[in-house]
């Protein structure tokens, strides 16, 4: 399998002076939207989790304002309904979603978004309390489990360990009783899966840091299983953007891509800045201490891991969209269970739709010119762009 990564040219920051750097549902007519020729002030929209930290360090170190662009300082929202509803009423320009969001979002609603880039890999895990019998898939028969969104990775990779160990996804109030060959999923923002599981209220949750790490050092939780530890380096959140606004302002998107790509990189060599920068203790664009983000920016304990051979972070950051990657999330949608019509998923060819959905040239343009694929990887780089996906439940 082939990984990839890319480097800023401004990585070379100390921690003295990097402590020193200041953080300077709707129609396609929504979409559509005239907006002025000129130059326009960046709106950016993120949750609290470290799946936006690429989109939260660019603002953050001043990477977009070193490109020219004027950009509000990130707006943080608490749920992926209100993140996505927010990005298709126009509130933002840029954001970071679940990948299968705009896969939804196009796909279903016919809504003109398009992935740009990858905003990171890995990040996720599923977490059960610390004195829970729970220590593999198998074990979830007959529990109650929160995802936080049907169309998440979350939710996908959940759903291929259920069945690999020939158990039911299914949706159901958790007041109806659960059959022992049964998993009841259900949707909880991530700020509230943490309490709701110290409550006892979900057997399990599986979700974006630093909500597992949070529920690890406060709730005295326990990591079942890293996602990175079943589908390697995986894609979760994307950074999308509209159409008409890509149209509008090629230049504003390629300068913002390359923003947002230098601070990939510069994440992966500073991960206890950017731990620092994240945090309340810093510039508090996440409501968590340092303490709880160095968690997550830590290498994972082998001894969690089914495949620590893989050697794979808890969280990484790579930009390119592997197109084999997308292809397989959208065939493994069409028989992930999620509430609602998904008629539109069985529709679907998976190379044309991964066609329709990515417009990888600004990420191209972006990683030419600060290195290509060698900074985010020690990988094979006779074909840098290319890659096979690797999935083990065992």
């Amino acid at each position: 399998m082939h990984t990839h990564t890319g480097k800023p040219p401004l990585c070379a920051i100390t921690r003295r002076q990097f402590l020193q750097t200041a953080a300077t549902a709707c129609s396609s007519l929504a979409f559509a939207r005239t907006v002025s020729a000129k130059k326009p002030k960046l709106r950016l929209g993120y949750l609290p989790i470290t799946d936006a930290t690429p989109l939260l360090v660019a603002h953050g170190l001043g990477y977009f304002s070193q490109e020219g662009l004027d950009v509000e300082r990130p707006v943080m929202v608490r749920s992926w309904n209100i993140l996505t509803e927010s990005f298709m009423a126009n509130k933002f320009d840029i954001t970071h979603m679940l990948f299968p969001i705009p896969i939804w979002m196009r796909f279903k609603q016919n809504l003109p978004v398009r992935v740009l880039a990858w905003d990171h890999t890995n990040g996720s895990a599923v977490t059960v309390r610390g004195d829970s019998p729970i220590q593999n898939f198998s074990d979830l028969g007959g529990k109650q489990v929160a995802v936080p969104s049907w169309y998440s990775m979350h939710n996908l990779v959940l759903q291929l360990g259920l069945k690999t160990r020939g158990l039911t996804p299914v949706i159901q109030p958790q007041s109806a009783p659960v059959k022992p060959h049964e998993v009841n999923l259900f949707i909880l923002p991530p700020p509230d899966m943490p309490a709701a599981l110290l409550g006892s209220k979900v057997d399990a949750f599986i979700v974006a840091d630093p909500f597992n790490a949070l529920a690890e050092l406060r709730f005295n939780a326990r990591i079942m299983r890293y996602t990175g530890d079943i589908w390697k380096n995986h894609p979760c959140c994307v950074i999308v953007a509209a159409q008409p606004f890509i149209d509008q302002h090629p230049v504003v998107v390629q300068k913002a891509v390359n923003a947002i790509i230098r601070a990939q990189a510069w994440c992966r060599k500073n991960p206890r800045e950017t731990a620092h920068l994240l945090s309340r203790d810093g510039e508090r664009y996440l409501p968590v201490p340092e303490e709880v983000l160095l968690k997550v920016f830590e290498p994972p304990d082998p001894a969690q891991l089914v495949h620590p051979h893989w050697d794979v972070p808890r969280i990484d950051f790579q930009p390119f969209p592997f197109p084999s990657a997308t292809r397989f999330i959208i065939e493994q949608m069409k028989t992930t269970r999620v509430e609602g019509d998904t008629a539109f998923l069985t529709a679907l060819d998976a190379g044309q739709a991964t066609r329709d959905l990515v417009d990888d040239r600004f990420v191209l343009k972006a990683m030419d010119e600060t290195g290509g694929m060698a900074p985010f990887c020690d990988c094979n780089m006779t074909f840098p762009y290319e890659r096979e996906e690797t999935v083990e439940i065992t």
